[in-house]
């Protein structure tokens, strides 16, 4: 996909290296999960990783190396500055609803995925949170980026991950990466196109198919009930249009809000969801003044 001056977005050239090598990968890995192959999205990145290093678009630059150091960025907070400048506070609040609702639409996407909710909650939601603060908390201490819950985690679940030893795990695996940067780099680090665009050919095809895992959830929604079915179409194209997770949730709760009261059922809905439909619109406001 690329920009377009009058539909701001159009199909893109299909002779990119780039492109071709990504759906190679969707191809692959597509084939795989229909084949019902355990693991089809590793293998699709393996086997997308060795199709770029042929063609020159991923670069080896070795395995092992000793993990990179934080020091640049271990404990380098300006936490005096939000005291300096009053106008952090107003970031600091929407950073809060970033991460918070976030970490929320993941938690009921991922949990509706691997059938942990019930009665349309998620169990042990407060712990969940909980964890996710802390998380992002120490991350920001030592100035990683935001450790929070990932809606990738349904490439997990769809392989039957679905306790906590799964979890623990991905974890272990996670620090013993740290030992093989090279090799992580080499897969992630993107194909830098030019000095202002870095395309993801060996990760995209993975995004795609995990985005495929999610979708199936929409088979809840009532869509004959327009106050449960408009929020809903609002969420689901607000998130890519908006490219934010956030954005999708914000015009959900406004709008589920306003069509309950309207319709005399507003009684149904959590006095929370009030409250974040006021600081939804309280922060549109304060976006447009």
């Amino acid at each position: 996909m690329v920009s377009h001056p009058v539909t701001y977005v159009t199909l893109g050239s299909l002779k990119s290296p780039p492109t071709l090598l990504a759906l190679f990968g969707l191809a692959l890995m597509a084939m795989l999960f229909a084949l019902n192959i355990r693991g089809a999205i590793l293998f699709g990145i393996i086997g997308t990783t060795v199709g770029g290093l042929i063609f020159g678009l991923v670069e080896f630059n070795g395995i092992v190396s000793a993990p990179p150091s934080i020091s640049p960025t271990l404990f380098k907070l300006q936490i005096p500055n939000v005291f300096i400048y009053p106008n952090l506070i107003t970031v600091i609040f929407i950073f809060l609803f970033l991460d918070l609702f976030d970490t929320v639409g993941t938690l009921i996407g991922v949990g509706q995925q691997s059938g942990l909710m019930v009665d349309g909650k998620l169990p042990k939601a407060r712990q969940a949170l909980l964890t996710d603060a802390i998380s992002t908390s120490v991350g920001a201490l030592l100035g990683t980026s935001t450790i929070t819950a990932y809606i990738e985690s349904a490439s997990g679940i769809s392989t039957g991950g679905r306790t906590g030893l799964a979890n623990m795990v991905t974890a272990l695996l996670m620090v013993l990466a740290l030992f093989f940067t090279p090799l992580i780099h080499m897969i992630g680090a993107g194909y830098k196109l030019n000095d202002h665009i870095t395309l993801y050919p060996v990760i995209a095809p993975a995004l795609i198919i995990v985005g495929s895992m999610m979708f199936k959830n929409i088979v809840n929604v009532d869509w004959d009930d327009y106050t449960e079915s408009i929020p809903a179409f609002l969420t689901l194209i607000m998130m890519p249009l908006a490219f934010s997770i956030t954005e999708g949730i914000s015009m959900g709760v406004i709008s589920y809000t306003l069509l309950k009261l309207v319709t005399g059922d507003g009684k149904r809905v959590h006095w929370l969801i009030y409250l974040f439909a006021v600081l939804f619109m309280v922060r549109y406001i304060w976006l447009v003044v």
